[in-house]
């Protein structure tokens, strides 16, 4: 596999809701577009993609910029050459 020009960010997070309850995670990668993204967007991003709602306090630690292939492009691609199954009955 050859060099990539791709950034993903790799981080642990925590995440209350203000209904009660929460959601962690630990080593999370998302796509990015730069060599450098805020704790604030890094939150933004985690939130949006997961689709949570009623969202309070947003931790994220151990925040490292990796150089990787995207994942994104690459799943949507094999998506669409993947056969689609019938639902189950």
């Amino acid at each position: 596999m050859g060099e990539t020009d791709d950034r993903r960010v790799q981080f642990d997070f925590a995440i209350d809701f203000v209904n009660g309850g929460g959601v962690q995670g630990q080593g999370f990668r998302l796509d990015i577009d730069s060599d450098q993204i805020t704790d604030a967007d890094v939150a933004a991003s985690i939130v949006r993609d997961l689709r949570l709602l009623m969202v309070g306090d947003v931790r994220i630690s151990n925040k490292l910029i990796i150089k990787e292939r995207h994942k994104r492009a690459a799943a949507a691609v094999a998506s669409l050459t993947q056969p689609r199954l019938p639902p189950a009955a």
